[in-house]
């Protein structure tokens, strides 16, 4: 044969079904030019280079494992219709006398033309729009980048190396195929029925079963560390329960329907149901990747949405004012005297010539404590340990009633025994307390938003507010706190917090620097600092964390929502052709096309609108786990990620409808 002969049917095959081949292709670029960029930005000197560019490089390098991994799996997937289409005409080949060998070569060819193109494509993509993703990054940690334009070698090796792997997995994969069917088979291989399937209950009953449990956990679990450790259990339930469900319970759900006479002896619900039950327990696991799919991308992308523009919520509830100071003199028992402080500041803040608009100050200690009915146990036994990430655990934070009534305003007469309880998040439902074996009553109790005191919220346990009579009652406090946990007690601290009169960012910048030098001066030595923070550098951290959360979050979301399309149109076209004489024969036997129409537009919309609404069910059980694993971050605007995630669904439900019409115009040309 002619050198050119297999290269020739090898393109010819591709031509000749550029309705299966094309988005393949397409897709397999699209991922080579995803791959390249986010591989270019974490290798990129100038990313890094970027404040919070190394972390936001970290981030990357995630994601190019998972653009990696994915991209295997979906490739993999999409090629099996491919090969399932090609079957015949191979089979048509052999017959003919071409033997496998000869198969085995179109194959290659086939392979080689679709690796060449969608590597040399994609890294030309990619190497075009990366400048763009450098810039959008520097947008996004408020950066400044040259316009110079660069390739990375480092980012070149990796993805043709990557998909070069996975190209050739993909062919030895369909070689073992062919090599292992017979040709009568290949030219019957659309044509293969299935029997009818049972409806397998039991697997409909686990499914069922898990579901239910992991919307159990993520609406049952309250704590942050609770909610992070169990929603990584309750995602891979849902993924178990999805698969079961659409694969075994649609077929149930199908002869449910079946039994139902009145609804199911109607022309559009009985071609739709009728083909649908022999089709479920093949299509269920596509169905279960569409719905998978959709609501990772609803959740990631609703979330570092609500992260990123819940910024300024989370930077006021972890930094109240411009700048806060937490003062520990760790040579002494007690603090820094307050005096001293605040002429330390006033005179910083004057040197720099600006003034304060606001100042507030007071003594507290803080330490944990693992409450067990209305005992507060300081140093729990070892049986107790493994419990600690329950909600006995707690952050306690005390204050004297005269800091307490500056703030607030409510004047507490307290009596040495007695307390008044401030809780951030579980109630206390006790009166009494033990504390340190001292008994205490709890006279009064305020819901976290109902007063003000400036803090860090930035505690993944609970955190709750004592006011005590009095400093020397604090101080008693303070030292059976000492002799309780020795070397790892808590020292007693005065927390400052100021806001100047400028909203300069450099000037604020220097009076924060200046004050923490002039307070060191001032104690010669004897103090430390538990915490310094001003919202200047607090914004620029929180916008270089997610930032590159939410840079991230858009590219595997676009990764997953072009898999979804993938997947949603090559179903179309697969069942089209399957369902292409089934058609055929119902117009013979007197079905009118606006009939015949009806029912296609009846089996799709079940079929396809199905993993949406399921998705969205997903992702509604998923907002209690998220919003409690936000409150760690200081990430507490439910009505911002209800925005957020309402708008993410409208949005993926719009394209989704799209893709869901031009596919279903696929179908219709097919079996027309």
């Amino acid at each position: 044969m002619r050198l050119g002969f297999y290269p020739k049917l090898a393109l010819t095959g591709i031509m000749k079904n550029k309705k299966t081949y094309f988005p393949y292709i397409l897709t397999s670029l699209g991922m080579v030019m995803m791959l390249y960029i986010v591989s270019f930005l974490t290798y990129s000197e100038s990313v890094r280079a970027m404040p919070g560019g190394v972390s936001v490089a970290g981030f990357l390098g995630l994601g190019c494992f998972v653009i990696g991994i994915f991209s295997t799996i979906l490739l993999f997937y999409t090629n099996s219709f491919l090969i399932r289409r090609r079957k015949k005409e191979f089979g048509l080949y052999n017959i003919l006398g071409m033997g496998k060998r000869n198969l085995a070569r179109i194959l290659i060819w086939e392979t080689l033309m679709i690796a060449a193109f969608s590597i040399l494509a994609g890294l030309g993509c990619g190497i075009l729009f990366s400048k763009i993703a450098e810039l959008v990054v520097a947008n996004i940690l408020n950066s400044d980048v040259g316009f110079a334009f660069e390739i990375s070698g480092a980012a070149l090796e990796m993805t043709v190396c990557w998909f070069a792997a996975i190209f050739l997995l993909i062919l030895l994969n369909a070689l073992r195929q062919i090599h292992l069917a017979k040709p009568i088979e290949l030219m019957h291989s659309e044509a293969v029925g299935e029997k009818a399937p049972k409806a397998n209950w039991i697997l409909a009953f686990f499914g069922v079963l898990l579901l239910g449990g992991a919307y159990w956990l993520a609406i049952s679990i309250q704590n942050p560390v609770d909610a992070m450790l169990w929603f990584f259990v309750a995602v891979i339930m849902v993924i178990l329960a999805t698969y079961l469900l659409f694969i075994a319970g649609s077929v149930a759900f199908c002869r449910i329907l079946q039994k139902k006479k009145g609804y199911y002896y109607k022309t559009n619900h009985f071609i739709s149901i009728s083909s649908m039950v022999y089709r479920m327990k093949r299509n269920g696991a596509g169905l279960a990747s569409i719905c998978i799919l959709s609501t990772m991308v609803l959740v990631m992308i609703f979330s570092t949405f609500s992260l990123w523009f819940g910024m300024d919520d989370t930077l006021r509830s972890h930094c109240p004012t411009q700048m806060v100071f937490e003062i520990v003199d760790f040579k002494s028992e007690t603090p820094l005297n307050r005096e001293t402080v605040v002429n330390c500041l006033n005179q910083a803040v004057r040197e720099e010539k600006t003034a304060i608009a606001d100042e507030m100050d007071y003594y507290t200690i803080s330490f944990a404590g693992y409450k067990q009915g209305n005992v507060y146990l300081t140093n729990p036994d070892a049986e107790n340990l493994s419990d600690l990430a329950t909600d006995g655990l707690a952050m306690l934070r005390l204050m004297a009633a005269d800091d307490f009534a500056r703030f607030t305003g409510e004047q507490a007469n307290l009596a040495e025994d007695e307390m008044w309880l401030v809780d951030g998040s579980f109630p206390h439902s006790e009166d009494d307390m033990f504390l340190f074996d001292r008994h205490y009553h709890i006279t009064r109790r305020f819901a976290a938003d109902d007063v003000f005191i400036p803090s860090d919220s930035l505690y993944i346990y609970p955190v709750r507010w004592f006011i005590v009579k009095d400093r020397a009652v604090l101080d008693q406090i303070v030292q059976a706190q000492l002799t309780a946990y020795g070397q790892n007690a808590s020292k007693p601290a005065l927390c400052l917090f100021v806001n100047l009169t400028t909203n300069d960012n450099e000037t604020i910048q220097r009076c924060f620097h200046h004050i923490i030098e002039k307070l060191l001066t001032e104690a010669e030595g004897t103090i430390t600092f538990h915490r310094t923070e001003n919202q200047v550098t607090l914004r620029q951290e929180l916008s270089e964390l997610y930032g590159g959360l939410m840079f991230v979050g858009l590219f595997l979301g676009s990764l997953f929502t072009m898999a979804m399309i993938l997947i949603i149109y090559y179903k179309q076209i697969s069942e089209g052709y399957e369902d292409r004489e089934r058609f055929r024969i119902m117009r013979q036997v007197g079905l009118s096309k606006a009939e015949i129409r009806r029912c296609i537009h009846s089996q799709i919309l079940m079929v396809f609108f199905l993993p949406l609404l399921t998705a969205l069910i997903h992702t509604c059980f998923s907002f209690p786990s998220v919003t409690h694993m936000f409150a760690a971050l200081s990430m507490q605007n439910i009505p911002l990620m209800l925005r957020c995630m309402g708008i993410s669904f409208v949005v993926f439900a719009l394209l989704y409808a799209v893709v869901y019409l031009l596919t279903a115009r696929e179908y219709e040309k097919i079996v027309a």
